[in-house]
């Protein structure tokens, strides 16, 4: 745990279809507006080296080159220990409210639940690519798979895993809730079959709750989270 500063590290984790590119983006406005330092950020990606992984992920689906749940590990970290290095924390150091759209609990929902890869693993891989940077805040974006999957159609996104079946990707759901059972102090479920504005206003309310972000509270819900502003908890750095 080494701590670099004062900002926060959200994520939003959830399957596919459930709407976290859009809420992140929404989130990253709202903070925009309200005149605080915000990075929105994905994986993978979000660095030149990140985007040239992500393409050979993307081919990986498209082209039906085949990679197996080991190289997709090794390669979805490599990314991620870029990001962490080049975007995430410097602009925590700066102070700045990082959100992200999926982080290392993907690996372990995808990899570990869905393909089979020993979670402990999993995670002592996350820890040497992120050098144990974790979230202060995961919202989960919860949505069953099939109306997740139907939400994304023909969605080139859907390509990561285009040949996995409706099996794997409970398998994955069913991960992302564990995890989310065994770290309650760190998830905040929302239920993703919600009409989209509904979405977002659990999700400020969930973010606003971090110390020092009461101004992205809800209207309705600001009195009960204001406070003066103060430094965030740094527990996983």
């Amino acid at each position: 745990m080494n701590p670099v500063g004062g900002g926060w590290f959200v994520t939003f984790e959830g399957p596919e279809g459930s709407g976290k590119t859009i809420q992140s983006a929404r989130i990253r406005d709202l903070a925009e507006g309200l005149g605080l330092p915000v990075v929105l950020t994905r994986e993978p990606g979000g660095t030149p080296v990140g985007e040239l992984i992500r393409d050979i992920l993307m081919a990986a689906g498209q082209d039906a080159v085949a990679l197996g749940a080991r190289t997709d590990a090794l390669l979805f970290n490599a990314a991620r220990a870029q990001h962490v290095d080049d975007v995430i924390r410097p602009a925590l150091a700066k102070g700045a409210l990082v959100i992200c759209a999926r982080y290392a609990d993907s690996s372990v929902a995808y990899q570990g639940y869905g393909s089979g890869l020993p979670i402990a693993s999993l995670r002592a891989l996350e820890g040497f690519a992120t050098g144990g940077l974790r979230p202060d805040l995961t919202i989960l974006l919860d949505l069953p798979v099939e109306v997740g999957l139907a939400r994304k159609g023909g969605d080139e996104q859907q390509r990561f895993e285009a040949g996995m079946d409706l099996a794997y990707h409970r398998r994955v759901g069913d991960g992302f809730k564990a995890m989310a059972a065994e770290e309650p102090d760190r998830f905040v479920i929302v239920d993703a079959g919600l009409d989209p504005a509904a979405v977002f206003e659990q999700a400020r309310l969930a973010i606003s709750r971090l110390p020092g972000l009461a101004p992205l509270a809800p209207l309705q819900a600001r009195a009960a989270v204001d406070e003066p502003p103060s430094p965030a908890l740094r527990m996983n750095r």
